[in-house]
């Protein structure tokens, strides 16, 4: 989790390298898609919106507190250990990130984050649990099957070309 945002990365990536780019980081549906190929990419890497679908092993809790999300519902914490981590927003986070500003020492701010998110993704707990999130996580609306999210991706993508296509047609 780096300071300079996916927008402006990709096209410098793709600049700066010979081989294909996998854009990473805020997609979750085919305009996003749309946008990593427009900047060059020749492909996306989805995590957190794969996170609601039906194969996805994780507790439903963490599934349905992701549902629920918004555009502001992660927080990054432990940046002051060197190991950022975003999440939804919880008792949890909120404790994680008191400790930091009270400069706890590094060994018991580990501790109290270790097994965090086991706690949420396998044992449901998404108040005390760390619920990892992208910030996408406010474009995530239901639990699907990869198979449908997959086709729903490139139906979108399609249609924003088709879109981008009559915008051209209409200027000539």
């Amino acid at each position: 989790m780096g300071d300079v945002t996916t927008m402006p990365l990709i096209p410098q990536v793709v600049d700066a390298v010979s081989v294909p780019v996998i854009a990473a980081g805020g997609f979750a549906d085919g305009r996003g898609l749309l946008a990593a190929l427009a900047l060059g990419a020749v492909g996306i890497q989805m995590g957190t919106r794969f996170i609601c679908t039906t194969e996805c092993t994780v507790h439903l809790n963490y599934k349905e507190r992701l549902v629920r999300a918004n555009d502001r519902a992660t927080v990054v914490t432990g940046k002051s250990l060197g190991h950022p981590v975003r999440a939804i927003r919880n008792a949890m986070t909120t404790r994680f990130a008191e400790m930091e500003k009270a400069e706890v020492s590094e060994t018991e701010t580990m501790e109290f984050g270790t097994g965090r998110l086991r706690l949420a993704a396998s044992e449901g707990d998404v108040v005390n649990g760390s619920v990892m999130a992208g910030q996408v996580a406010g474009l995530i609306h239901d639990v699907v099957p990869v198979r449908e999210l997959i086709e729903r991706i490139m139906t979108e993508a399609e249609v924003g070309l088709h879109a981008l296509n009559s915008l051209r047609t209409q200027a000539n």
